[in-house]
């Protein structure tokens, strides 16, 4: 085995994860260098959690306490998340740079946002003996984080349509 998908089909694409920007049709595209990617994804995300960070410590919960910070984080960060995407996918009549999405997406958006801290903090208010907090607190940062990436993907995609659909 080579490591390769698709093989026998005629058709070898790379093992892993692809950018959807990415049309792997295109020589130029495919051989796009890894490290200025990579450089923009650490410094988009130390900056993202930097940012989490810093409001969770200034809006700290105690340990049986409903977590608002990593609460609102996701949900802001979702939300930025939507606007982003469709300022991306859909914005305009340029691309963007190419470093932008990996940069501000993955890195930054992606350090903000927290699926371990969530974790934690569920697994946290479930230890101090309150269950009903802690699957409040699951199912409403779900709900709350798709919620606010719908509606900000729904607000954004019709501000550049200008209004229509």
């Amino acid at each position: 085995m080579s490591g390769r998908a698709g093989e026998g089909s005629g058709r070898v694409h790379p093992v892993g994860p692809v950018d959807p920007d990415v049309d792997l049709h295109v020589p130029a595209q495919r051989a796009e260098p890894l490290g200025p990617v990579l450089a923009a994804v650490a410094a988009g995300g130390a900056l993202g959690a930097s940012a989490r960070y810093g409001l969770a410590l200034l809006w700290p919960a105690s340990p049986a306490g409903f977590p608002w910070a990593v609460f609102w984080t996701n949900a802001a960060g979702s939300a930025l998340i939507g606007v982003l995407m469709v300022l991306i996918a859909e914005g305009g009549r340029t691309a963007p740079h190419p470093l932008l999405r990996p940069f501000a997406g993955t890195g930054v958006l992606g350090g903000f946002t927290t699926f371990s801290t969530y974790a934690g903090d569920f697994a946290r208010l479930w230890a101090a003996g309150e269950p009903g907090r802690a699957l409040a607190y699951a199912g409403g940062t779900l709900a709350a984080a798709l919620g606010a990436v719908w509606a900000a993907a729904s607000v954004t995609r019709r501000a550049v349509r200008g209004g229509r659909g």
